[in-house]
């Protein structure tokens, strides 16, 4: 399923022209309070950054290495715990790539996912077909497990809040959407470490610059050529993505970047 142009704003935009026969909603429809939409005028304070002026997000913080050593006189330094998703500048959800550096490969068999990744996938594509959003409840978990839905902090029920970001009142568009991500070809991120992470689609591990002919029709499963040319800006894929931790939490299905 395609969806529309532009990146996500909180309030939901005109509907734009699609590019696919099929009905979806542009990335500027959907509510979120994140994206800054390249080329269209936003309500900004005096310090505010300017569209297209959107720092790239910070890398992900990491332990030090096991054989540093301190020297004389000086205190130990300070271990760093591993970021997590939803945490700090070394959020999970943020794409963290490296233009010069070797990319993951890209996997569609499903049975290679460990069992729990595999159940949990399975389990969310289960829900969203069904069409009724309230299925991704007890997916989603609460408290500290609660999945990320958001770059920013959210308030109230996060069911209430997937609704909002649909161009329908019941849900059904983001549960698409979802579903349709989950279609997609994914990616290990950072095998054997406490960031391993299995993350669809495999778009977010990949400068947009390096994606072949394939790929690019793959991407437009998911958005437009338009959404590709704004995307370009920031050099990879910022629309919407689903990651899954080895365990088989559902760590973020968030979109910005």
């Amino acid at each position: 399923m395609a969806v529309g142009a532009g990146f996500l704003v909180l309030a939901l935009a005109a509907p734009s022209v699609l590019l696919t026969a099929r009905p979806a909603i542009a990335l500027s429809e959907i509510k979120h309070d994140d994206v800054q939409v390249p080329g269209k005028r936003q309500q900004m304070g005096p310090e505010a950054p300017k569209p297209g002026a959107v720092p790239l997000p910070d890398p992900i913080q990491t332990t030090p290495p096991a054989n540093r050593t301190t020297p004389p006189g000086q205190d130990e330094p300070e271990q760093v715990e591993p970021a997590k998703p939803g945490e700090g500048s070394g959020n999970l959800a943020r794409p963290q790539i490296d233009p010069t550096g070797s990319l993951p490969p890209v996997q569609y068999d499903l049975a290679k996912l460990p069992e729990p990744v595999r159940r949990m996938r399975d389990l969310i594509v289960e829900a969203c077909k069904t069409g009724d959003i309230e299925k991704l409840r007890p997916l989603i978990g609460i408290g500290d497990s609660l999945t990320q839905l958001s770059l920013t902090d959210i308030e109230g029920d996060p069911i209430a809040f997937l609704k909002g970001l649909s161009g329908d009142t019941e849900g059904q568009e983001i549960l698409a959407i979802l579903q349709e991500v989950l279609d997609a070809g994914y990616v290990q991120l950072d095998p054997g470490t406490p960031q391993e992470l299995y993350v669809w689609p495999y778009f977010f591990a990949y400068p947009l610059a390096k994606l072949d002919a394939k790929q690019r029709v793959e991407l437009f499963k998911i958005v437009t050529a338009g959404d590709y040319e704004d995307m370009k800006q920031y050099g990879t894929y910022i629309f919407y993505r689903v990651g899954i931790t080895p365990q088989g939490r559902w760590t973020f299905f968030v979109a910005g970047d």
